[in-house]
């Protein structure tokens, strides 16, 4: 009944490193600052600042008056503001009253928010691999990027053709005299 056994139980816990979450930073609703702020963290304004704001996450409160650029990963506006928010996410509660531009990815506006100015969707950022270019041909690799380096510089003697392809298999042939 209580007798030792010879299986090992053994019971495997993976320990993950213990990620401190820190508090929002506050400004207060009697609280005026003028100047700009940074963080790499969250800001909660409820006062008042004249001055360009960039930080990781925004919420304006009712109470809040900002005029500046406020450029952060997600702004949740209840507030007034003046001036170009850029943001990943952008939301404007039924409260929030803004004047200026608004470069998004994704943008939410309840019914009653005031919004003057444009709003510009921006493209998600794409690889760098994407651009890349791939040159097959019967010549070396060099050798063709280099003609056709020469092509946009200026004429060469030879002519060279080159075949261009990009990461959907399309391929195109560009040639210079």
């Amino acid at each position: 009944m209580f007798s030792k056994s010879s299986k090992s139980s053994s019971s495997h816990v993976e320990s993950r490193p213990v990620v401190k979450s820190t508090p929002p930073s506050i400004i207060s609703a009697d609280l005026r600052i003028v100047g700009d702020l940074s963080s790499d963290g969250e800001i909660q304004v409820d006062g008042a600042i004249d001055g360009d704001i960039r930080t990781k996450s925004l919420l304006i409160g009712e109470t809040a008056h900002i005029k500046g650029e406020i450029v952060a990963e997600s702004v949740h506006v209840h507030g007034t503001v003046n001036g170009q928010i850029k943001s990943k996410a952008v939301n404007l509660a039924k409260t929030a009253h803004v004047v200026g531009d608004i470069l998004h990815e994704d943008l939410a506006i309840e019914t009653g928010a005031f919004l003057e100015g444009h709003c510009k969707r921006l493209p998600e950022k794409q690889e760098a691999a994407d651009s890349r270019i791939n040159v097959v041909g019967g010549e070396s690799g060099n050798r063709i990027t280099d003609r056709l380096r020469g092509a946009v510089a200026g004429p060469s003697k030879g002519a060279a053709t080159a075949t261009v392809g990009n990461r959907d298999g399309d391929k195109k042939a560009f040639a210079s005299s």
